[in-house]
C-alpha cells in the first residue's frame, strides 16, 4: 500500500499580540466524525501519541496533516486525517481545548491517568518554579516581537505610501479572470485559516513545500515588506469562496489577526506564495506576480535612513524574541524531566491502540 501524503502547518503562533490560535479551523464540529482532546502535563507523551497515530494512518494510505507547536516545532499540537474527518488535538495550555459536543463529536483522553501522582508531587516546588519562569519568558518574548512589529510597521508604511494601491487589485482581477471564470456557484465555499510559518525557538520556520505538489500551478508574489499581498490574496480567496470553492488562508505571524500571507486552493490546484524577508521557498516552475512594479522608487529616496534603521533593529528585536523563546523551551524541557520517570508508557501505548481501533471504524 502506498504511504499517504503529509502536510505540515501551525495552528497557533507566537506573535506580537501573544499566542494566537486558529484552532477553531483545525476540524469544524459540523464536519468532524470524531475529535480526541488530549490532556496531561509536559512530558506525558501527547506529541509522541499523535505522531504515532499519524504515521500509522499514513501507512494505511491516508493523507495526514501534522499540526506543529510553534513553541517547540519538533512537537505536535495535533493530527488530522481529512478523509475520515478525525483529529487528535493537544487540549492543554496555551491552546486549551475542551469538548464542545461531548460524546457526539469530541471527547477527552487524559494521559495524566497514566502517571504516578505521588512521584510527581515530590517535585511540586520545582515544577511550580519552572512553570512561573517559563510564563515570564514568554511574556518577555512577546514584548520583543511586538517591538519588532512597531519598527516593521514604520517601514511598511513608507513602502505603502510609495506604492500604487490599485496595483494589487489589478493583479488579482487578472488571476480571477484567468483561473476562476470557469466555475459557477454551487454553494459558498469555506475558508480555513492556519499558519504556514511560525516564530519559533529555532527561528522563523515554514513548511510551505508540503502544502502543494508539482501538479499545482504556483504563483510567486514578488513584493516589498508584504505591501499589497493581503489585498491581492484576500480578493482572490473571497472570489473563490463566492464561487463555491474552498480556500486555505495562511496568515502572517506578525499580523495574525488580519494579514493573509499565502493562499492555497486545492480544488483548482492553485498555490499563491508570497516572498518573505524571513525565509526562501524553493520553487522551480511558477508564474510571477510582480507587485514591485507599482512601487515608485524615487519617492523612497528621502526615507532610506528610516528604512535601514527599521529593517536592522526590527530584525534584532525579533532575534531577541526568538532567543527568549529558546530559553523558555529549554526550561520547559527541564520540567518534562519531572514527569517522564513517573509515566506508565506501556498503559499509554495500550490506550493508543484502543484509539486507533476507534479511528479505523471510520475507514469503512
Amino acid at each position: 500500500m502506498k504511504k499517504g501524503k503529509e502536510k505540515h502547518i501551525f495552528p497557533g503562533n507566537n506573535t506580537p499580540v501573544g499566542f494566537y490560535s486558529y484552532y477553531q479551523y483545525i476540524l469544524p464540529q459540523e464536519e468532524a466524525n470524531h475529535i480526541f482532546c488530549l490532556k496531561g502535563g509536559p512530558g506525558v507523551g501527547k506529541s509522541t501519541f499523535m505522531k504515532t497515530a499519524g504515521n500509522r494512518m499514513q501507512e494505511r494510505g491516508f493523507s495526514v496533516e501534522y499540526l506543529h507547536c510553534s513553541s517547540d516545532p519538533d512537537s505536535l499540537d495535533g493530527v488530522v486525517i481529512p478523509k475520515i474527518h478525525v483529529a487528535l488535538i493537544d487540549g492543554t495550555a496555551p491552546h486549551v481545548v475542551d469538548p464542545i459536543n461531548p460524546g457526539a463529536v469530541d471527547e477527552i483522553i487524559n494521559l495524566g491517568d497514566y502517571w504516578d501522582r505521588d512521584g510527581i508531587k515530590q517535585n511540586k516546588e520545582n515544577v511550580m518554579k519552572i512553570n512561573g519562569e517559563v510564563g515570564r519568558l514568554f511574556k518577555r518574548a512577546y514584548k520583543y516581537i511586538a517591538a519588532a512589529r512597531f519598527l516593521m510597521d514604520d517601514v511598511i508604511e513608507i513602502y505603502e505610501r510609495a506604492t500604487e494601491e490599485s496595483g494589487a487589485i489589478i493583479e488579482a482581477e487578472i488571476v480571477i479572470n484567468r483561473e476562476l471564470n470557469r466555475n459557477t456557484v454551487r454553494k459558498f465555499g469555506k475558508e480555513r485559516k492556519q499558519f504556514a510559518s511560525a516564530i519559533t525557538p529555532d527561528g522563523v520556520l515554514q513548511y510551505l513545500d508540503t502544502l502543494f505538489d508539482k501538479s499545482y500551478h504556483i504563483y510567486s508574489i514578488k513584493n516589498n515588506w508584504g505591501v499589497g499581498v493581503h489585498n491581492l490574496l484576500k480578493r482572490i480567496a473571497d472570489e473563490a469562496v463566492k464561487r463555491g470553492i474552498d480556500a486555505e488562508l495562511y496568515y502572517c505571524p506578525m499580523r495574525p489577526e488580519e494579514k493573509v500571507e499565502h493562499v492555497i486552493i486545492p480544488e483548482l490546484g492553485l498555490a499563491f506564495i508570497s516572498e518573505s524577508i524571513h525565509y526562501d521557498v524553493p520553487m522551480e516552475d511558477f508564474t510571477e506576480i510582480d507587485l514591485d512594479q507599482y512601487l515608485n522608487e524615487e519617492s523612497l529616496k528621502n526615507y532610506r535612513e528610516f528604512i535601514e534603521f527599521g529593517s536592522k533593529n526590527s530584525r534584532m528585536l525579533l532575534d531577541e524574541g526568538i532567543a527568549t523563546l529558546n530559553k523558555a523551551k529549554k526550561m520547559h524541557d527541564d520540567m518534562e524531566e519531572y514527569y517522564i520517570p513517573y509515566m506508565d508508557f506501556d498503559k499509554e501505548n495500550e490506550k493508543l491502540e484502543e484509539i486507533l481501533s476507534l479511528i479505523l471504524k471510520y475507514e469503512k
